[in-house]
């Protein structure tokens, strides 16, 4: 099955995003999945893939994880033109409902800034279904669809699992599609 590789690359404080990066490698494949730790690799490294899965965690008040943070300003200069894109955010929905997962969609904001030709592929939309929470940056125009899987290890944490291999069989599915 591995005719093509992903890198996927992520910034993680607590561990938790570091987790579900690997828990998403596993169900993938990790003969097709590289995992890259952004405080340890630059992000120019995400061109040498033509799939790539984003990672990040939202802190207190819509803020970005301090890892991504630090190298916000490298994304405007990535070539992602004709990738393949799929994205993942952690969150928390009840403790901080108002900024639920903002900084995935100020990822996926940051990323579109980068394709004015619009030659990124998206993959990955999740639902917001089963969710509670007041506002969401990640939200696409207003709709039911998050720009990639939304997950919560503060209040739901006993659904991560079961939200993780499902879209890890979506975006498997789209990749094929």
């Amino acid at each position: 099955m591995s005719d093509f590789r992903i890198g996927l690359f992520y910034g993680s404080t607590t561990c938790y995003t570091e987790i579900a990066a690997e828990k998403i490698r596993d169900v993938i494949g990790a003969d097709i999945v590289e995992l890259h730790n952004i405080k340890d690799t630059p992000l120019k490294a995400a061109e040498d893939y033509d799939i790539l899965v984003f990672g990040l965690s939202t802190w207190d008040f819509g803020e970005i994880q301090e890892d991504w943070e630090s190298r916000w300003d490298e994304i405007a200069n990535l070539n992602l033109h004709h990738k393949t894109i799929a994205l993942f955010g952690m969150g928390d929905q009840q403790g901080y409902g108002e900024w639920f997962q903002d900084a995935l969609g100020m990822l996926h904001d940051a990323i579109n800034d980068t394709d004015p030709a619009g030659t990124i592929r998206r993959i990955g939309l999740w639902p917001n279904e089963g969710y509670d929470f007041i506002a969401s940056k990640a939200l696409i125009d207003d709709s039911n669809l998050f720009v990639g899987l939304a997950l919560d290890e503060d209040s739901q944490y006993e659904l991560s699992d079961e939200r993780i291999h499902a879209w890890c069989m979506q975006v498997l599915e789209e990749l094929a599609g």
